[in-house]
């Protein structure tokens, strides 16, 4: 069986090519592209981000890639956002008041609660509110690499949370669209098990 063909949204803001690179390693064609052919083929769509809300969605918006995310969710294809690629995903966010998000899931994206230092920095175990969503699939008891100041809202959509100054958002899951909140390219065997089993739905092994 040939790899899926997987196209990682390329906006040209921060490390693009690590996520592209941990998907090839799990098995994925992934391919950096703003190729509005290359996406509408690919069997699913990854959208990345590192940096601030505002000018990862002026960004998205220069390329033309907001409207590919958007109808590449709305398609039904595997979809899964990575760090400020899930933030992006919501209505808005704290920290670029007046920026409208995808809209793609409901909610507005919150600073970190007081008390705690921001950016939270380090590795965080996952409490798994849905243990049988397949993005969790066989990762056991699991530690993440988290660097974010703000964070996704609690809602259904919620796989599982993080203990940082009280529950934090780190895994969201609604129908076809999957999101996370740390960086699986750099969580070790923990993260990479979860994008593994993201590759996994694009063969239907999974779903």
């Amino acid at each position: 069986m040939s790899a899926p063909l997987v196209a990682v949204l390329d906006y040209g803001i921060g490390n693009l090519r690590s996520a592209q690179k941990a998907l090839i390693r799990m098995g994925a064609d992934a391919h950096l592209t703003a190729d509005p052919g290359l996406i509408a083929d690919a069997t699913g769509v990854v959208l990345p981000g590192v940096g601030a809300f505002g000018a990862c969605m002026r960004a998205l918006h220069t390329t033309g890639l907001a409207e590919q995310a958007i109808g590449a969710a709305a398609s039904g294809r595997p979809f899964i956002g990575i760090c400020v690629g899930m933030q992006l995903l919501y209505n808005g966010s704290e920290e670029s008041p007046g920026v409208e998000g995808l809209g793609i899931l409901d909610g507005e994206v919150q600073l970190l609660p007081d008390g705690v230092k921001r950016p939270q920095m380090q590795w965080n175990r996952l409490n798994l509110l849905q243990p049988d969503h397949p993005s969790v699939a066989g990762l056991g008891d699991p530690w993440l690499y988290f660097v974010h100041s703000y964070a996704a809202p609690a809602g259904g959509s919620t796989v599982a949370t993080v203990e940082y100054g009280g529950d934090v958002t780190a895994i969201v899951a609604q129908d076809n669209v999957w999101a996370t909140q740390c960086h699986p390219e750099k969580s070790s065997t923990a993260g990479l098990a979860l994008l593994g089993n993201w590759v996994e739905t694009l063969t239907g092994d999974n779903r």
